[in-house]
């Protein structure tokens, strides 16, 4: 059944709101900042008739609330994902993350290996000290500032617009529309991202994992031999002309890769 339904999971870390597909293998989904489960909201059917699809918002993004003391990190975050495995019922589960979820779905594996049996990296910054110090002088992306003459809705559009596909004005209107909603949160992923010590941590990863390069993507394609560097066990599969959205950009090349890579993992 390629029917998606939505619901909140209770866990033992808080609610989390999911959108959940399709039956088989877990297949769990995170989506990049400052996004919402809708990221993939073109993938999940088309991954259906393979895997139990679950699509989470992240806390903070979505329908996903915020941490009570509004602090997060990417082990929290990873966390609370395990922690929704636990009140879905996942003894374990294929990960698969775009840009921001794609480091989670990393500190996942490395915080609980037995529970991920496969990892899929999407569009996956390398994190390490060299990053921390540039990005800790630069701008941060999507940190708009509300303006009463709703000057900010503009800047967040033009901000975006030349790492999306040229016209696409949906995808753009997708981007807005969840950026609002994580009401002035929009760019706290990409600052926990920025504060995340990825060399410590991606030695820890054994699952089968399969890196995804967008070619198209300015922010992350150049991460991609370093991460095949640091995870020599990983597949690599570049998608042509992919973008920053990729997952709604192209959704049935993203989707062919995952049913691709879940083929060919241990019944």
């Amino acid at each position: 059944m390629n029917t998606t339904t939505q619901h909140t999971v209770s866990t033992r870390l808080g609610p989390v709101h999911v959108a959940r597909c399709g039956q088989g293998r877990p297949l769990l989904l995170l989506h990049q900042t400052p996004r919402s489960w809708r990221e993939y909201e073109h993938v999940l059917p088309l991954l259906g008739p393979r895997a139990d699809c679950v699509a989470m918002d992240t806390v903070g993004y979505g329908d996903t609330p915020p941490f009570a003391d509004g602090q997060p990190s990417i082990e929290r975050w990873a966390a609370t994902a395990l922690a929704l495995m636990d009140g879905l019922g996942f003894v374990d589960c294929v990960v698969a993350g775009h840009h921001t979820g794609a480091v989670i779905a990393m500190e996942m594996a490395a915080q609980a290996p037995e529970r991920v049996r496969g990892l899929v990296l999407s569009s996956c910054p390398y994190v390490d000290a060299e990053r921390r110090a540039h990005h800790g002088q630069r701008a941060v992306v999507d940190a708009e500032v509300p303006r009463a003459d709703g000057g900010h809705l503009l800047a967040l559009w033009r901000g975006r617009q030349g790492f999306y596909p040229p016209g696409d004005v949906v995808l753009l209107e997708r981007f807005v529309a969840d950026a609002l909603r994580a009401e002035g949160r929009a760019a706290q992923g990409h600052l926990t991202v920025n504060r995340y010590h990825m060399e410590e941590r991606i030695g820890l990863v054994a699952c089968p994992t399969l890196l995804i390069g967008a070619t198209a993507d300015p922010h992350a394609y150049p991460a991609v031999p370093r991460l095949a560097q640091a995870l020599p066990h990983a597949q690599r599969l570049d998608i042509d002309g992919g973008m920053v959205p990729l997952p709604e950009q192209m959704p049935q090349a993203f989707a062919d890769a995952l049913a691709h890579f879940l083929a060919g993992l241990p019944a």
